[in-house]
This record gives structure tokens, C-alpha cells and sequence, in this order.
């Protein structure tokens, strides 16, 4: 019996690392790394992941990564989109780059949107096959629940920080991207859901962490604790278990109740 397939882009360290090790244990998984070759190598020896280098904000990249896949898929059941990456240098909004913009621009929404629309070509094709697999038959939903999308966007996607407005800005425009893929493939049995990780323990935020704990402790997370990537890669096996299945373009906040609001 095969087993369904994922593709997990970003995955060689953090939150992507951990959604693919999740993963693995039930699917066959594609992890890609832009830089970090050492890293993608051990997460292939502890995961059996395959591993592919892709540079999300290229488009021959993308291409590249989807050429890969046909290779070890007949079919595409899952692509999470985390690949990201946060401003090389934090400025104030007034001092801040056209470089930088364009740079998060094309890492944070545009290589993901476009990978989407590459992944949900091929998910569109393969839907008349999907009745016939074997690993679906004992779904009584199993055509509609067999293709999912995710996007990891972030808190920042409605959080204003006036230091990384380029990271901020990329992060709103990749949370309507998925509403939009949502409405766009709903009818047509693709489930498509934004992930939103608050403050999660990982090296883009290295620099950082004490000043985050600290106002964490102060109450700025009502759950008093820092997020990890463990915790996000939870929310996505439960839509990999197709246990959110009548709940497409829906946004899970990942970030210890940071999203609430009190007088």
C-alpha cells in the first residue's frame, strides 16, 4: 500500500523540520533546504525524508522542486508551505530597504503562492485516480479529504512591528493568498488552511528570545510559555489526518492565546 504524499518546503530547521519529522512516520515526504545542506542531510538520516534544494522565490527553483517530485510521486496529497524567512536586518520602517521588501516579498509570498498554484495544477489532475486508491477506501469522504494545502503565515500577519514591516506586510499578503486558493479549490475537494505560529523557539528569532520571554512572563502570551515548533507541526497533522476536513480556508492560531484580546 503506498503512502500519501507531502511536500514540506523549508523543512531543515524549526517549525518545517519538525512538521516534516512528524510527517514521515505516515507519508512520504519531500523536505526542501535553500542553504543548510548539513541540515537537510540529517534530517533526511533521521526522518527518511527525501531532500531537495529550492530557492522558494524562484521560479525556475520551483519548477525544479515540482520536476523532483513527479519523480517519486504519482500524486501529490499535501504541500505545506513554511518556507520563510524574517529581514536580514531589522530597521525602522523609515529607514528600511526596497531591497529588503523585494527580498521578503518573493521568499514569503510570492514563491508560495505560485508553488501553490503549481501544486494545485497537479492535484487537479489527479483527481479522477484518487477513487481507485487503496489507501483511501476506507474513507467514506476519501476523494474529498485526499489533497490538502497549508500556509504557515505567522501572528505578524495582524501584529504591526514597525522594525520589520517588510516581514509583516509578506505575512498579511500570504494569509490572503490561502483564503484565496481556499475559495479558488473548495468545490473542487482540496482543503486549504493557514496555519498562524505566535512566538515559536526557533533560530529566526535567536537574537531575540530574551527579550520574548521576558515580556512573555509579563503576560504578552496568556499561556506564559514560548511556542514550539512541536506545537505547530500538531496543528498539521491534524489536518493531515483529515480531521479538519469540513473546515477549509479555516486559520489555526498557534500561539498560546496571543490572538485574544482583554480589558
Amino acid at each position: 500500500m503506498s503512502r500519501p504524499s507531502a511536500i514540506v518546503t523549508g523543512a531543515s530547521r524549526g517549525i518545517g523540520r519538525a512538521i516534516a519529522i512528524d510527517l514521515a512516520r505516515t507519508h512520504s515526504v519531500i523536505a526542501t533546504y535553500k542553504g543548510r545542506r548539513d541540515a537537510a542531510e540529517s534530517l533526511q538520516s533521521q526522518a527518511g525524508v527525501e531532500i531537495f534544494q529550492c530557492d522558494i522565490s524562484s521560479a525556475q527553483s520551483r519548477a525544479g522542486l515540482m520536476e523532483f517530485a513527479h519523480t517519486k510521486f504519482s500524486h501529490l496529497d499535501l504541500l505545506v508551505n513554511n518556507a520563510g524567512m524574517a529581514p536580514r536586518e531589522r530597521r525602522d520602517v523609515i529607514d528600511a530597504t526596497e531591497e529588503s521588501f523585494d527580498e521578503l516579498i518573493a521568499t514569503n509570498l510570492k514563491g508560495p503562492h505560485f508553488l501553490t498554484r503549481e501544486a494545485a495544477r497537479w492535484m487537479l489532475e489527479a483527481r479522477p485516480e484518487l477513487k481507485s486508491r487503496p489507501e483511501l477506501e476506507a474513507r467514506p469522504d476519501a476523494q474529498a479529504a485526499a489533497a490538502c494545502i497549508v500556509f504557515i503565515t505567522s501572528v505578524s500577519a495582524y501584529t504591526v512591528s514597525v522594525n520589520r514591516a517588510e516581514y509583516c506586510i509578506s505575512k498579511a499578503g500570504l494569509s490572503m493568498s490561502a483564503a484565496i486558493w481556499a475559495q479558488r479549490l473548495a468545490g473542487e475537494g482540496i482543503r486549504v488552511f493557514e496555519i498562524r505560529p505566535g512566538v515559536i523557539r526557533t533560530d529566526m528569532i535567536e537574537t531575540v528570545a530574551k527579550t520574548y520571554e521576558e515580556r512573555i512572563a509579563a503576560g504578552l502570551v496568556p499561556q506564559r510559555r514560548m511556542g514550539e515548533p512541536a506545537d505547530v507541526a500538531r496543528a498539521v497533522r491534524s489536518i493531515a489526518d483529515g480531521l479538519l476536513d469540513y473546515s477549509t480556508g479555516q486559520i489555526l492560531n498557534v500561539d498560546g492565546g496571543f490572538q485574544l484580546r482583554n480589558l
